[in-house]
């Protein structure tokens, strides 16, 4: 019998975002940008159907699940968000129309398209700058002990979208800065029946991920975001699997950048 994936614990605040490890000194660091469908109560569920919750336009399915056993099989400090994507997304610039979207995947979030400046700018001192408050201060943590961490965003995606089915068991997404994205590639590849893509569902070198951007490339840090497609990590063994290759393909790679 396989266990099924349940949401990110919440934090005794529901904004405060899930701290794995803080203190703790490591060549890496691991982040979770939608790790949790949980909308708060204030948000009156944002005007939008309960299943929809389920959905992956709520949060990256699995996710929260490998970057745990990930940081876990590092000793190393991870950060995870606590609300949903859905109420405002933290790997969005806030002048994105993504950042607090009103469709989604074809899916209206009446609960957005209500919402004003004013109300954007509120989530964003709630949720956005706490998150990426603690990231930062993490990341400055371990460079001022010398460590340069590898900063790895862990996500997922679906296996299909706008009718196309993704083969890509895990993408490795990076912008200009390839230095663990390349390693981390060759290594992945030698895994038996694993696909791998190279920024491949989507590319940084196109699109604006904030927090890749903001806490690793802009520093001149080793980084990769990672796409795991979401029906191989939907139950915890599942997970397991993936972050067991993820994990010894990415310790090689840390390795190789000494």
């Amino acid at each position: 019998m396989t266990a099924p994936l349940t949401p990110a614990p919440l934090t005794p605040d529901p904004f405060t975002p899930e701290l794995i490890r803080p203190d703790a000194r490591a060549r890496v660091i691991f982040l979770c940008d939608h790790a949790s469908n949980h909308i708060p109560p204030e948000y009156q569920g944002l005007g939008l159907d309960p299943a929809v919750l389920g959905r992956h336009v709520a949060w990256d399915i699995g996710a929260a699940e490998v970057t745990r056993r990930l940081a876990g099989a590092f000793a190393a400090p991870a950060v995870l968000t606590t609300v949903s994507r859905l109420v405002l997304d933290v790997n969005r610039f806030l002048d994105d129309p993504a950042s607090m979207p009103g469709r989604s995947d074809g899916i209206e979030v009446p609960g957005n398209r209500r919402a004003g400046p004013a109300e954007h700018r509120d989530r964003a001192a709630r949720i956005f700058h706490p998150y990426h408050t603690a990231v930062d201060r993490r990341i400055t943590a371990l460079v001022a002990a010398g460590l340069h961490p590898a900063v790895v965003s862990v996500h997922s995606c679906t296996d299909r979208m706008d009718g196309q089915h993704r083969p890509w068991h895990v993408g490795v997404l990076h912008a200009r800065n390839d230095r663990l994205a390349t390693p981390l590639l060759r290594h992945l590849r030698a895994s038996p029946g694993l696909v791998v893509g190279d920024n491949q569902p989507y590319s940084l070198k196109t699109m604006r991920g904030y927090t890749t951007d903001i806490h690793a490339e802009r520093r001149g840090l080793p980084y990769v975001a990672l796409e795991i497609r979401q029906d191989l990590i939907t139950t915890t063994e599942g997970a397991a699997v993936m972050a067991g290759l993820i994990a010894a393909a990415l310790s090689a790679a840390i390795a190789g950048l000494d």
